[in-house]
């Protein structure tokens, strides 16, 4: 069995179809159909059901796929391996980052591993914070930054940021005067909030019901920077950490602590537990450290 041909049917089962996969991997499809009889025949079982339109694996593809990720996986470590054997800062971290924290948090992360490592680039996976320990979990990305808690019992957690939830809401409005706010009084309010692949959309809804209501959903998005707008539109209010409010400018926007209420937004970054870590994951998680002190 080659590996070529090994990775060859990964791409195929990943990218769903023949097309995505050979404009992805810039093969013909006739390569990649080829490459993956010649792994049938070696293997003596059929790993594909050719007679669907779609990608379908059978019994048999299944095992060879999830075996494949954990060969491509020690592929990846071994290079990974001897680049650390050899002392070669170089090479690629892919992390997992939510968008809203990416925007916070990750610039100034980069440029001072930047300032130390310039050869080794870090690739940015941006995805909701449900997705990302799944992302850590499957050895898609090296290390993920995610909304705590989490599931120690898969991944070695980092304590890395502490926030708090406030009121951000348009200056016209009748609350907006208050030097705090009570989450209750926002209970006839329209809410704008992140859609539901974000770890907050999931919060702001337990924190409002635990207040005793739940609240109306007015608009929904995947971008901070919208959700303010819509509230600087006065087209409702949001609960959003403070870290916030040093990226938006909008004049329009007021921000209000709540008033007897704790809502805390806890991050931390997390790397699978039992793997190894190269040595530019090593530095680059003590300069996130640093970052924290």
């Amino acid at each position: 069995m080659e590996l070529r041909d090994l990775k060859a049917f990964m791409d195929v089962v990943e990218y769903g179809s023949f097309t995505k996969a050979a404009n992805e991997s810039f093969v013909s499809q006739p390569s990649l159909s080829k490459s993956i009889k010649k792994l049938e025949d070696n293997l003596h079982v059929e790993l594909l059901n050719r007679s669907t339109r779609h990608v379908e694996l059978t019994d048999a593809g299944h095992i060879v796929y999830k075996q494949g990720q954990k060969i491509m996986r020690s592929v990846h470590d071994l290079h990974i391996l001897l680049d650390d054997l050899l002392n070669i800062k170089t090479g690629t971290i892919k992390l997992g980052i939510p968008p809203l924290i990416g925007t916070l948090f990750f610039p100034e992360i980069a440029r001072k591993f930047h300032q130390q490592y310039p050869n080794v680039h870090l690739e940015l996976v941006e995805r909701g914070a449900k997705l990302i320990g799944t992302l850590v979990e499957n050895g898609e990305v090296d290390m993920g930054i995610v909304v705590l808690p989490t599931d120690e019992r898969k991944f070695v957690v980092q304590s890395f940021v502490e926030d708090q939830f406030f009121v951000y809401i348009n200056e016209q409005h009748s609350l907006a005067q208050q030097d705090t706010i009570l989450l209750q009084d926002l209970k006839n309010e329209s809410f704008i909030i992140f859609t539901e692949e974000f770890t907050l959309h999931d919060y702001v809804i337990k924190s409002c019901r635990s207040a005793g209501f739940t609240p109306i959903i007015g608009y929904k998005s995947s971008q901070w920077d919208l959700i303010v707008e819509l509230v600087s539109s006065n087209l409702g209010v949001t609960l959003l950490p403070y870290s916030i409010a040093a990226k938006q400018t909008n004049q329009n926007v007021k921000i209000i602590p709540l008033q007897n209420y704790h809502m805390p937004w806890r991050l931390g970054v997390i790397t699978k537990k039992n793997t190894y870590q190269s040595y530019a994951l090593k530095q680059l998680l003590k300069t996130i450290r640093s970052e924290e002190t």
